[in-house]
C-alpha cells in the first residue's frame, strides 16, 4: 500500500484546485493518506523563494491570477475571480481543525477540503470563529469542542513540528504530494502522482552543480 504525505496550507490556492482530484485519486488507489498541514510562509522562506509582496505585479497577475483561472476551469472547480480578500489572516485556528481530527482519515480530509473551498469559493476569512464554527458544525462536528482542540497548545504545537518538518524536507511550496519518500510539488503533477501510485518512479539519476 503507497503512502502520501500531505503537505499544504489550509489557505491554498492551488491545494484548492487539485483537492478534488486529488481525493478521487486516492480512493480509488489503495492509499495511505497523511496529512501534514503547514505554514506556508516559513517554508517557502526556507527556500528563499520571494514572498507574494516581492513577486513583479506581472507574475502576480499571472500566477495569482491565470494559472488560476485556467486550472479552475480545466478542473471545473468552482472558485471567486480574484484573490481572497483575507487571504493574508492567521490561519493557524482551521490548520488546527484539521489536526484536531487526526492526521488521516475521511473527517480529515474533508475538514482539509472543506476549508480549501471555503476559502477559495466563498472567500471566507479563515481566522473568523462564527465561520470556522459554521463549517464545522456543517460537516458534523461539536464546533466548540473541536475549535477548543485545534487552539490547543498540542494542535498548534503540531503545526510548528509539520511546518519544521516540511523545511528539513526542502518542500518548496503548497501543495507538495509525497508518494513513498518521492516528492510531487504543484496540483498540475497530479497526473504522476497517479502513476507513482502504480508504476513508481526510476531513482533520481539527474545531478546539478550546488547553487552558490
Amino acid at each position: 500500500m503507497a503512502t502520501i504525505e500531505y503537505v499544504y496550507s489550509a489557505h491554498s490556492g492551488y491545494a484548492y484546485l487539485g483537492s478534488a482530484e486529488f481525493m478521487r485519486i486516492c480512493a480509488d488507489n489503495t492509499v495511505t493518506l497523511i496529512h501534514k498541514p503547514i505554514l506556508l510562509s516559513p517554508v517557502i522562506d526556507a527556500q528563499r523563494a520571494p514572498s507574494f509582496r516581492g513577486r513583479t505585479q506581472q507574475h502576480v497577475d499571472y500566477f495569482f491570477g491565470r494559472e488560476i483561472e485556467r486550472w479552475a476551469e480545466f478542473r471545473n472547480v468552482p472558485i471567486i475571480n480574484y484573490r481572497p480578500s483575507q487571504h493574508d489572516a492567521d490561519y493557524s485556528l482551521a490548520s488546527g481543525m484539521i489536526l484536531a481530527l487526526g492526521e488521516t482519515g475521511p473527517q480529515t480530509d474533508a475538514m482539509a477540503h472543506g476549508l480549501l473551498e471555503a476559502h477559495w469559493r466563498d472567500d471566507m476569512d479563515l481566522s473568523d470563529l462564527s465561520g470556522l464554527k459554521a463549517l464545522a458544525t456543517s460537516l458534523g462536528h461539536d464546533a466548540d469542542a473541536l475549535l477548543a482542540k485545534a487552539g490547543s497548545e498540542e494542535m498548534q504545537s503540531r503545526l510548528q513540528a509539520n511546518t519544521r518538518w516540511a523545511q528539513e524536507k526542502n518542500v518548496f511550496g503548497s501543495p507538495t504530494y509525497i508518494v513513498d519518500g518521492d516528492p510531487f510539488y504543484g496540483q498540475d503533477h497530479l497526473e504522476l502522482v497517479k502513476r507513482a501510485l502504480h508504476t513508481p518512479f526510476k531513482a533520481p539519476g539527474w545531478s546539478n552543480p550546488p547553487v552558490k
